[in-house]
C-alpha cells in the first residue's frame, strides 16, 4: 500500500444537493463501516508493520469508500482515509510535520494496456489538446513497495528524516536513516542550501533472505522476542522505526529517489528544472539513487511498452514492486494540470496484477514428487491473484507448514510471483476456526503406502518406495536409462511420459517386455526408431555391477559410489545383505549414504523389482571384492580438463576408477594429479595455483598402467 509521494497543496472539497434521507442513512452507515475498517487496516499496516490483508483488498475497500463519497459528498468527513494518507505516528519518535505534505496519488485499477490508454486520454482531456496536437512527454518509474521517506538536507548537510506518517506528521528517524549507505550524508556544493528529497525505503529480496536466516538461527538458539518477517516491506518498516539505531543497522537498507518536497526556491537561487525527468537526473548526480528502468517515454503507446517492459522484468529484479507510475514530464503542465481532491491529475499508479491475496484453506493434501519428496499442499477456496485464478498453493514441508502454522480452515494471503508456484505467505489469526488442528506429516507415502522418512539436518520428508512407488515412476525409469546407468539410447523423457501415461511401463522390468507394435504406436516413434530403441534395451542387459547399482536410482548413491559399492562387495546380494555398519566400511560412505542403501533394500517391492530385472536378463560380472588397498592407484584423487588425444574423458575415467583412482570433479588441495588436455580452463589455472603436478596425454598413460609419475 506504498505510494510515491508527491508535493503540492490540495484543492477544498464542494458539497452538491442531498439525496433522500432514506439512501442517505443507508449510505451513512456502510461509510462509516467502511472508514472503521480502512483505520484498523491502515493502522496495521503502516503503524505496527503487521498488515492482516493483502493490499488488493485494502485497495477494494478504499474504492469502495471512494465511490460511496462521490455518489454522496455529503458524507465526506475531514479524516476520511479518502482525505488523508493512512498512518499514525508513533509515541516513541518525535513528531515532524512537513512543509510540504507527502500526498499520494490516484492507483489505476485496470492491469491491462487500456490503464495506460485512459490516463493519457484524461491528460490529454484536461490539456485540451486535440489529435492533431503531439504526444505528451511522461516519465515511467517504479512503485516501489517499501516505506516513504522524506530527507530534509540544509547547506548541504542531512539534518532530518522523516516518514510519510499521516501525510502532514511524519515520525523522525534520522538516525535510523543516517545508516543506510546508499543515502548521502553531505551534498556537493551546487546543491540548493534548503531540499527534501522524498523517495522509499525497502530491503532487497536476497537481503531479506539473509535476515530472515540470520532470525531463524537466533530463534533456534533460544534468543528471545526473535521473529522472522512476512515481507521485504514489513522488514523495512521494521528497521526503520528501531529505537536503537544499531539494530536498525544491521538491517540491511536500500533507498531510491523518485520526488521532492521542500526546496529553495528558483528566486532565491534555487534550480529551476523545466522537467521532473531532468531533477530526477540532478538528483543521481547529487548522489541519490534512482532507478535504473526510470525512462522518458512519449504518449499512450510509450506508456503501454513502459508498462510491458517492467512487467517483463518485475519477478528477475532484486526488489519488490507491484507497479509502475507515470507522470508528466512538463513541470510547467504539472502545475497547469493542478490536483483534484487528494490526487494530482498528472501522475498515476499503474498496478500490475495483485500477487497477493486472501483466501481460505479447505484442506492439506500432501503431494508426491519424481523423486519421492514429500510436499503439503493448500487446497485453497479459488482467488485470483498474479493473473491468474490460483487454487493450490506449496506450504513446501512439515517445518515451513508448522513454522507458519496453517491450518484447515484458516484464511491465509497466498503470494504469486510470476511463474513461481504459488506459496502461503501468512495466517490471519483472528480469523481462525475453533480448533483448528495442527498439520502433521504422513508417516506413510500417500501414493504407495510406503515409510515416509526425513533424514537428519534436512527439512523434507521422501517415500521410501523408490521403484515402486507410481509416483516416481517417470523419474526412476528416466534415470535407469541414463547413459551413465543403464545406457538406453533413445528413451527420453517425452517417450517415458507416454509409455507410463499409456499403462505400458508401470516398472523397470516392463522396458524389456516391450513389443515392436507397441513402440511403433507412440508419437514421433517410427518403425526404425522402434527398432533401435529395442536393440539399445536388450545391449543394455549386459552391464556392470556399479551401473546397475546407480540405475537404482537410492537415494544419496551416485555414480562414483555405486562403484565403490561394486569393487567393495563385489556381488549384488552382498550388498543388499550388507548391514548400516558394513556399508560404513566402504570408501566415502557415510552413515546418511549407508542408512539411505540399507532403508532401500529393506524394502520388499524394491527388491522385487531388482528380481524382476535379473529375470528380464540383465547380467554383470561377479566375483570376489577387491580389496582397495590392493588396487595400484588406490587412496589417488585425479582430476579431468580439457580435450585428450588419446581418449575421451569418460573412457579415461572408468579406467582409472577401475585402477581404484578416484575421480574428482573440481580441485582441491587434496588432489593428486590433474590431467590436462587441449583447451584446459580454470581447473588448470588453479591446479598450477595450488603448485599441483600437472600431467599430458603420456602422463595419462603412465598412470594407466599402474605406475605414478
Amino acid at each position: 500500500m506504498s505510494h510515491p509521494d508527491l508535493f503540492g497543496d490540495l484543492p477544498p472539497t464542494g458539497l452538491v444537493s442531498l439525496p433522500s434521507s432514506a439512501t442517505l442513512a443507508s449510505a451513512a452507515e456502510k461509510a462509516e463501516k467502511l472508514r472503521t475498517l480502512l483505520h484498523h487496516h491502515a493502522h496495521a499496516y503502516y503503524t505496527l508493520d503487521a498488515p492482516e490483508i493483502p493490499d488488493v483488498e485494502y485497495d477494494r475497500l478504499f474504492r469502495e469508500l471512494q465511490a460511496l463519497e462521490s455518489s454522496h459528498p455529503q458524507l465526506l468527513t475531514s479524516d476520511s482515509p479518502t482525505q488523508r494518507v493512512g498512518g499514525a505516528v508513533l509515541d516513541a519518535f518525535a513528531q515532524v510535520t512537513h512543509r510540504v505534505p507527502m500526498l499520494s496519488i490516484r492507483t489505476e485499477t485496470d492491469t491491462e494496456a487500456s490503464g495506460a490508454e485512459a490516463f493519457d486520454a484524461r491528460i490529454r482531456k484536461e490539456l485540451g489538446w486535440v489529435e492533431t496536437d503531439p504526444p505528451v512527454s511522461y516519465v515511467g518509474e517504479l512503485k516501489f513497495d517499501g516505506l516513504a521517506m522524506s530527507l530534509r538536507y540544509e547547506n548541504g548537510v542531512l539534518v532530518l528524516a522523516a516518514t510519510r506518517g499521516d501525510g502532514e506528521t511524519g515520525e523522525e528517524v534520522t538516525a535510523n536513516i543516517r545508516t543506510i549507505g546508499q543515502i548521502p550524508l553531505r551534498l556537493p556544493s551546487d546543491a540548493p542550501a534548503v531540499l527534501e528529497v522524498r523517495g522509499e525505503v525497502y530491503m532487497r529480496r536476497d537481503d531479506f533472505e539473509a535476515l530472515n536466516e540470520r532470525q531463524r538461527q537466533r530463534i533456534a538458539a533460544g534468543q528471545k522476542g526473535e521473529k522472522t518477517f512476512v515481507n521485504p516491506r514489513n522488514a523495512a518498516a521494521g528497521a526503520v522505526r528501531q529505537l536503537d539505531s544499531g539494530i536498525a543497522a544491521e538491517r540491511p537498507l536500500s533507498f531510491f529517489a523518485y520526488g521532492l518536497g521542500d526546496i529553495t526556491p528558483a528566486a532565491d537561487g534555487g534550480p529551476a528544472w523545466l522537467a521532473h525527468h531532468d531533477m530526477l537526473m540532478q538528483l543521481k548526480a547529487w548522489g541519490f539513487p534512482v532507478a535504473e528502468q526510470t525512462a522518458c517515454v512519449q504518449g499512450a503507446a510509450g506508456l503501454v511498452a513502459f508498462h510491458q517492459r517492467i512487467a517483463a522484468e518485475r519477478d528477475t529484479l532484486p526488489y519488490d514492486i507491484d507497479g509502475v507510475v507515470y507522470k508528466v514530464n512538463d513541470l510547467a503542465l504539472q502545475a497547469r494540470l493542478g490536483y483534484v481532491t487528494r490526487e494530482p491529475r498528472w501522475a498515476v499508479a499503474h498496478k500490475y496484477p495483485a500477487q497477493e491475496a486472501m483466501t481460505t484453506v479447505q484442506t492439506i493434501d500432501v503431494q508426491v514428487g519424481r523423486t519421492g519428496k514429500l510436499t503439503p499442499v493448500a487446497k485453497l477456496s479459488p482467488v485470483f491473484v498474479g493473473g491468474v485464478t490460483v487454487t493450490n498453493a506449496t506450504l513446501h514441508n512439515e517445518l515451513e507448514a508448522r513454522r507458519k502454522d496453517v491450518r484447515v480452515g484458516d484464511t491465509v494471503i497466498v503470494r504469486r510471483a510470476g511463474d513461481v508456484i504459488p506459496e502461503v505467505v501468512s495466517v490471519v489469526l483472528d480469523r481462525r476456526p475453533a480448533e483448528a488442528p495442527q498439520f502433521t506429516m504422513l508417516s506413510h507415502c500417500p501414493v504407495c503406502g510406503s515409510l515416509a522418512e526425513r533424514e537428519e539436518g534436512e527439512a523434507d520428508h521422501r517415500c521410501t518406495g523408490g521403484l515402486f512407488c507410481s509416483a516416481q515412476r517417470k523419474q526412476a525409469i528416466w534415470h535407469f536409462a541414463h547413459r551413465r546407468a543403464m545406457d538406453v539410447d533413445g528413451l527420453g523423457d517425452k517417450l517415458v511420459d507416454q509409455l507410463v501415461d499409456a499403462g505400458h511401463v508401470k516398472t523397470l522390468a516392463d522396458l524389456y517386455h516391450l513389443k515392436l507394435e507397441t513402440l511403433s504406436n507412440m508419437d514421433r516413434m517410427a518403425d526404425k526408431s522402434a527398432v533401435n530403441l529395442l536393440q539399445a534395451l536388450e545391449q543394455s542387459k549386459k552391464t556392470t555391477l556399479g551401473r546397475f547399482l546407480f540405475s537404482l536410482g537410492i537415494r544419496h548413491v551416485g555414480e562414483a559410489t555405486a562403484k565403490e559399492l561394486a569393487r567393495h562387495f563385489g556381488q549384488l546380494d552382498a550388498v543388499m545383505a550388507a548391514s548400516e555398519d558394513a556399508l560404513l566400511q566402504v570408501a566415502d560412505v557415510g552413515p546418511v549414504v549407508a542408512h539411505s542403501i540399507h532403508t532401500f533394500f529393506a524394502q520388499p517391492h524394491n527388491r522385487e523389482v531388482v528380481q524382476a530385472l535379473r529375470d528380464a536378463g540383465i547380467t554383470w560380472p561377479e566375483g570376489e571384492a577387491l580389496a582397495p588397498t590392493e588396487m595400484p592407484l588406490a587412496g589417488i584423487t585425479v582430476v579431468l580438463t580439457g580435450t585428450l588425444q588419446s581418449m575421451g574423458r569418460d573412457e579415461a575415467k572408468e579406467r582409472l576408477e577401475a585402477l581404484g583412482a578416484k575421480v574428482a570433479g573440481s580441485v582441491s588441495q587434496k588432489t593428486h594429479y590433474v590431467v590436462a588436455g587441449a583447451e584446459a580452463g580454470s581447473k588448470l589455472d588453479k591446479a598450477l595455483a595450488l603448485g599441483l603436478p600437472v600431467l599430458d596425454d603420456a602422463g595419462l598413460a603412465v598412470l594407466l598402467s599402474g605406475d605414478r609419475p
